[in-house]
């Protein structure tokens, strides 16, 4: 595969499996970021999606306390020859659109108002603050990259977005009690700019799987286009939530 410039990249889905809650603190035990390649394909001229898996493991007893599935999308970067989309045996869902198969999808039902909302004004300032946990792509920085990729001007991670969406959902029905998250995913639909406000759409499916229960969401900007799709949590002991600003 070619060499991929870092700053046309943007993600593309992400979902975090929380299989042991993480101490508040790391005194006494040594932990490991374990990553790998999982798939990349060659979508032409949109581009080049990589899929990563990475499981944060205790070194000493070999226990795996979180595991994240992420894929990412390099712009224009295609053509190069690579297989269009295939499934790796560890991966159980993939998504579609950027990557080859076709995966599960959880859409909010249909005629049904949403159970609960939850509202999150962004700053002007928000990606120059988010980009401080590390992510210092220029893209959310540097406003002539954005609009040589077509945005508007510097847009807001993904990953602040998604965090955003999966503290709504928290809050509205765990309580927010990280305790109770045991699965978040959304994929990225489209960028939001700095100062938009984030409306987050939550159903409750009545669904129970392994040991959560379903909550399935959309985020969008207010008066406008869909930005996360697919979102989907698990969570125990749901609470019955209302409408939530922040």
């Amino acid at each position: 595969m070619p060499k991929l410039d870092p700053r046309r990249i943007v993600d593309g889905q992400r979902q975090i499996t929380i299989l042991k809650n993480i101490p508040p603190t790391s005194a006494g035990r040594e932990f490991e970021l374990r990553g790998e390649v999982i798939g990349v394909y060659d979508k032409g001229k949109a581009g080049t999606v990589t899929e990563t898996q990475h499981e944060l493991v205790e070194k000493t007893t070999g226990e795996v306390y979180t595991r994240i599935v992420s894929s990412s999308f390099a712009v224009g970067q295609g053509n190069w020859g690579g297989p269009k989309g295939t499934m790796h045996p560890r991966v159980r869902e993939c998504t579609d659109g950027f990557v080859g198969p076709k995966g599960v999808n959880y859409p909010p039902p249909e005629e049904k108002k949403p159970d609960a909302t939850f509202t999150f004004a962004t700053s002007p300032s928000q990606t120059l603050l988010y980009r401080l946990n590390g992510d210092y792509n220029p893209l959310h920085a540097d406003p002539t990259i954005g609009l040589q990729m077509g945005f508007p001007g510097a847009i807001l991670h993904g990953l602040c977005t998604w965090n955003i969406a999966a503290h709504g959902v928290l809050k509205t029905f765990g309580g927010s009690d990280p305790a109770r998250l045991k699965s978040f995913q959304a994929r990225f639909a489209a960028p939001v700019m700095p100062g938009d406000k984030l409306i987050v759409d939550m159903w409750l499916t009545g669904r129970k799987v392994d040991g959560g229960e379903e909550v399935v969401f959309v985020t969008r900007v207010e008066g406008g286009k869909v930005v996360l799709s697919n979102g989907r949590a698990l969570l125990s002991g749901v609470e019955a939530g209302g409408a939530s600003k922040l």
